[in-house]
């Protein structure tokens, strides 16, 4: 299968697999929650449009995702778990829309859906900036560091964007509760990054002095 036809069938799946964790939990289609952030994910995907003109490589190391496409076990562990609880969010949200325990005001959803959007932005724009960005832990022949742009202000922008995108899927799913669920999320995340800083600074040429120079990970002068 050609990758433009691997990319249609990736993103109609995630999308409609996305819309079975929101609206079976939720009970219904009279969801506009649901519907604004599923259009805010549709028209973040047309950047692979872009992708597939510019850079094809790049874009294939970005579909080469998921557990099974990690070549360290404790990576396969914690991909897995990030995406159980990525999906939890998503369901744990919806639930918490059909049952009303903690309604989140219109003006706040919208304002989740910003977050949403900025986050994936920071993801397309970090590929941008480094085209051996990709979904799995991983060093290639070739690769450099680059220390440039986002990489400038943390050393793992990709996670970056997707913790901000995280923080936003709750409120914008009509759920204050659901941010619970971000914390184990995060803790995902940071766990991922200390081992992947692991392989990078061992494997990666001029990785360590990278790091001397950019001393934050995931958060600007936090941590």
């Amino acid at each position: 299968m050609s990758i433009g036809l691997r990319v249609v069938a990736q993103s109609v799946f995630g999308l409609v697999a996305f819309a079975a964790l929101l609206f079976l939990p939720a009970g219904t289609l009279d969801y506009w929650q649901a519907w604004v952030f599923l259009a805010v994910f549709s028209i973040a995907s047309l950047s692979t449009v872009y992708w597939l003109k510019k850079d094809p490589a790049a874009l294939e190391r970005r579909m080469h995702a998921g557990p099974a496409a990690e070549t360290r076990t404790v990576q396969k562990v914690v991909a897995a778990g990030v995406y159980v609880l990525f999906s939890a969010l998503l369901v744990f949200s919806a639930f918490d829309h059909r049952f009303g325990w903690s309604p989140v005001p219109a003006a706040v959803s919208l304002a989740g859906d910003a977050l949403v959007a900025i986050g994936l932005g920071i993801a397309i724009f970090t590929v941008i900036e480094n085209r051996y960005a990709a979904a799995t832990v991983t060093v290639e022949e070739g690769q450099k560091v680059v220390s440039a742009g986002l990489y400038g202000l943390v050393r793992h922008p990709m996670y970056m964007g997707a913790t901000i995108m995280m923080a936003g899927i709750p409120l914008a799913l009509d759920s204050w509760w659901g941010l619970a669920v971000l914390i184990p999320c995060l803790f995902g995340v940071a766990f991922r990054i200390r081992d992947e800083e692991k392989m990078l600074t061992n494997e990666l040429s001029g990785y360590r002095e990278y790091t001397q120079k950019v001393h934050h990970r995931l958060v600007p002068y936090v941590w």
